[in-house]
């Protein structure tokens, strides 16, 4: 924690204390009854900090996954919550999440995703540009040496690191069109080789 997190925190905590000093100088008359109700706001200001420290995996609970059915070649990605759907691929042994965007040719990635699947400065050079929404960027052109989706292998596939801010890499069509079959329908996505 930084100093300021631990002044933060000081403060939480005298403000705390004068609530609930307050609290009990009101209710002086009835002392048991304000300790059963202080007791039941207690417990439910401990629920909700566990409820936001659980959240991530409460949410990967909750959060729909994509099947994977090797024996039939096929995977199926149920639609997020937003509308998109969500693809994670191994690329070099790295796990990354992609949203599947079919108005993208390529797939690009992110600068933080590059650095996690091994791709370094000597590898990521912006000499490129592609258009975008929100108009112009740069690109630096790449090979992946291995991009696994399930039990499907590609090897030294073409991809683009974006020097612009995404919140996510993109898997465009150029990948998708791997497969022989790319279907939309009744809110999933699916994929057969």
């Amino acid at each position: 924690m930084t100093a300021m997190d631990y002044g933060n925190l000081a403060y939480l905590v005298l403000l705390g204390a004068v609530l609930v000093f307050w609290f009990f100088i009101q209710n002086r008359q009835s002392l048991n009854k304000t300790l059963q109700q202080g007791a039941v706001w207690g417990l439910i200001f401990l629920g909700v900090i566990a409820a936001v420290g659980l959240w991530g995996d409460i949410r990967q609970t909750v959060q729909p996954q994509q099947l994977v059915m090797s024996d039939a070649g096929r995977i199926e990605v149920p639609r997020g919550p937003d509308g998109h759907y969500y693809l994670t691929l191994e690329i070099n042994d790295t796990p990354v999440r992609f949203v599947v965007d079919t108005g993208a040719t390529s797939m690009v990635l992110t600068q933080e995703d590059a650095a996690r699947v091994g791709l370094g400065e000597d590898d990521v050079i912006f000499y490129t540009e592609a258009m975008t929404a929100n108009g112009p960027v740069r690109t630096a052109p790449v090979r992946l040496a291995d991009v696994a989706l399930g039990p499907f292998h590609d090897h030294d596939v073409r991809a683009f690191v974006n020097e612009g801010e995404m919140s996510k890499s993109l898997l465009g069509m150029e990948y998708l069109n791997r497969f022989a079959r790319l279907e939309i329908n009744n809110g999933r996505l699916i994929l057969e080789r």
